[in-house]
């Protein structure tokens, strides 16, 4: 019976399979998605720094203004950026549209820079709206 086990193939696994945009925007999709539910502790330091008074407040607006706190940020909105365009993605789907092979794959290649590129927008905006 042992000897039967062993010459049984493995299930394939993520090293076996060669990426391809969609799978990494797959991956990617899930990643921010987790960071995005990590992050959002943040809003709710930030809302319960409101609540607790005007010294705490200031003090997490002073943490989130330093390099780290603004990288923090940074990379908090991309994650958003790029999650909802991976949702706009699934919705599209959803609808039955972008099946097509060359599109999706269009897509996944497109998806990092527009998302790079909306972070930037809404970053630059925040400091003009300043």
């Amino acid at each position: 019976m042992a000897n039967v086990t062993r010459s049984r193939p493995l299930s394939p696994h993520l090293q076996v399979y060669k990426p391809i945009p969609t799978m990494v925007m797959s991956i990617v999709h899930r990643i921010t998605g987790a960071a995005l539910y990590f992050g959002t502790v943040l809003v709710a330091w930030w809302l319960i720094a409101a609540a607790s008074g005007e010294a705490y407040f200031d003090w997490v607006n002073w943490f989130f203004g330093t390099l780290i706190g603004r990288l923090v940020l940074f990379g908090y909105t991309w994650a958003l950026m790029h999650h909802m365009l991976g949702g706009l993605r699934h919705f599209m789907w959803d609808m039955g549209r972008g099946y097509e092979k060359h599109f999706n794959t269009k897509l996944a290649i497109v998806t990092p820079f527009v998302s790079v590129a909306l972070t930037v927008l809404v970053w630059v905006a925040g400091y003009l709206a300043r």
